[in-house]
């Protein structure tokens, strides 16, 4: 009986919650009755005509592109994990005026897909250095290394000389392709540097951040690595400009605020020596937007574009004045490298979409992973499927999800449609696993409605609190179409990604089996011209 009498407030405080969660899903979800779909995904017609058109266009993916890929196009969402690809589909859709679900993105039109693990050789939630190497090397990493292999130790200078490891831009430099970076991070920053560095530590972006006795050992900074390494990258374009000046002078476009000038500590003026090597080859350097749009990509043959002193902003608050969106940079970036006959390979960087979710802002995250695949669609327009393998995936993932039983159509930064049965207090649908969104207000979790949630900056709430969220440990999604995208399908480790690249074009160790279709090609092409001219003579006489 005392067991009774306790339990019988419980039900009245379970009955009141329930009664609460149901009011609050009528207020989220509109007016009573107002229907939260298209009137015709009530027919099922509609569902089954889709459907066959999909499988439609699936038979076709019978016939395999198994032709030579001449351009070779990567595109890296930094932190793009699954959730963040359907959130950023999500938004996107809403951003066109819809309800957001049924959106499709640029690289889900891509037909081939495949998962990624992701893992380092010594973690099992990555670092983006480590996975840099992975899907620009080939081979795995320690985290915080870039390209070495897994024998170089994080930090230890001695242990660099021996373990370099080449990336898939080098491989495609050799082979006579033009080459280019393109990121909304410093050019020196985890992702690219892995593409000509070799560093035994990802921090090392000017000499002002080495040790002593690693500069004393030999060891280069990866700034000094970026002009050094592979001589004449074709297009590099990002941000990092503090890192190439000496240390104190103003910058160009913030003169006299002491955290965006120079920081090296040699003296020397990685820029100036640019401009003077490339500029009798047609080399241009700019630093905004404008600059930059009045190139005309048929007169340039190098581009340095470095936007900013550290990192480019948030695409949310960017200067569409005077700054470059990550499409306008990607398309700058191909009208130069397509003039090449030989083709190009081109790295083009999300990169700031990690950094949105490290700070728990997820509405900047998603921003900067919606406009990365604005840049997907003007690559498209600026390439062929027939001779251009593209690849679209991310290094790694975050601890970031939606969900709460939203309705269809709620807006992707909304509350969920009920409120804790715990607390009694509404939460918003995307939220983190850690992060600096862990909030406590008189002992208590903090009321989202008495805040601007939808707000640029926003931090969602967190379950453990972190001054800076953490990546994920989860496998990622590889989007990929061109010649021989159907290599990427299943599930594989990432360092088979730029192996899988390097094989369609031809380039690096595999280029065996070009030379034996050339070879047969070639056979098969002497063989019928000398039948041809059998039956000419045969004709005559």
């Amino acid at each position: 009986m005392l067991w009774a009498s306790e339990r019988k407030p419980h039900i009245e405080n379970s009955m009141k919650a329930t009664v609460l969660l149901l009011i609050c899903s009528t207020l989220f979800s509109g007016v009573v009755g107002k229907p939260l779909f298209p009137e015709q995904e009530k027919d099922p017609k509609f569902w089954n005509a889709w459907a066959q058109k999909t499988l439609k266009n699936a038979l076709t993916l019978q016939d395999l592109n198994k032709k030579q890929a001449k351009n070779l196009i990567l595109f890296l969402g930094d932190g793009m994990g699954v959730p963040t690809v359907t959130a950023a589909r999500i938004l996107k859709g809403q951003l066109s005026g819809q309800s957001g679900e049924e959106t499709v993105l640029e690289m889900d039109k891509f037909p081939f897909l495949s998962l990624a693990k992701t893992y380092n050789t010594n973690a099992q939630v990555p670092d983006s250095a480590g996975t840099a190497t992975a899907y620009l090397c080939g081979v795995k990493a320690n985290e915080g290394t870039v390209g070495v292999s897994a024998a170089a130790v994080r930090s230890q200078c001695n242990t660099t000389e021996g373990n370099e490891v080449t990336s898939i831009l080098k491989w495609a430099k050799d082979a006579g392709k033009s080459v280019g970076i393109v990121t909304t991070t410093r050019v020196n920053h985890a992702t690219p540097s892995a593409a000509y560095a070799h560093s035994v530590d990802r921090d090392w972006y000017s000499d002002n951040e080495m040790p002593a006795e690693a500069l004393q050992a030999g060891c280069k900074d990866i700034a000094r690595q970026l002009f050094e390494n592979i001589p004449n990258i074709d297009v590099v374009m990002g941000g990092g400009r503090k890192y190439m000046f000496p240390k104190n002078q103003s910058d160009v476009e913030y003169p006299n605020i002491a955290k965006h000038s120079g920081t090296r500590k040699d003296g020397r003026n990685l820029v100036q020596e640019w401009i003077d090597k490339m500029q009798s080859k047609r080399g241009h350097y700019v630093w905004n937007k404008n600059q930059l749009l009045s190139l005309n990509p048929n007169n340039v043959e190098y581009l340095l574009g470095l936007f900013e002193p550290g990192d480019l902003t948030y695409d949310l608050e960017r200067n569409t004045e005077t700054d470059p969106s990550l499409t306008e940079m990607v398309e700058v970036a191909i009208k130069i490298l397509k003039k090449n006959p030989n083709g190009f390979y081109l790295l083009v960087e999300g990169g700031r979409i990690d950094h949105g979710h490290h700070e728990g802002k997820a509405k900047q995250a998603l921003h900067e992973a919606v406009e990365m695949d604005r840049a997907i669609g003007r690559a498209d327009l600026l390439t062929s499927i027939h001779d251009t393998l593209t690849v679209v995936t991310a290094d790694h993932s975050h601890v970031f999800n939606f969900g709460g039983y939203t309705t269809r159509g709620n807006t992707i930064f909304g509350l969920a449609p009920m409120v804790s049965d715990i607390d009694q207090k509404p939460f918003t649908s995307i939220l983190y696993g850690n992060g600096p969104g862990y909030k406590i207000v008189n002992g208590a979790r903090e009321n989202v409605s008495t805040i601007d949630y939808q707000e640029n900056n926003y931090q969602a709430q967190a379950a453990v609190p972190l001054s800076m969220e953490t990546h994920g440990g989860e496998d990622v999604a590889v989007f990929a179409k061109g010649p021989l995208a159907h290599l990427l399908h299943g599930v594989h480790e990432q360092n088979y990604i730029p192996h899988v690249m390097a094989y369609a074009a031809c380039i690096g160790q595999n280029r065996e089996h070009c030379l034996k279709e050339s070879g047969a090609g070639h056979l098969h092409s002497t063989f019928g011209s000398v039948i041809s001219i059998l039956t000419i003579s045969r004709l005559i006489c």
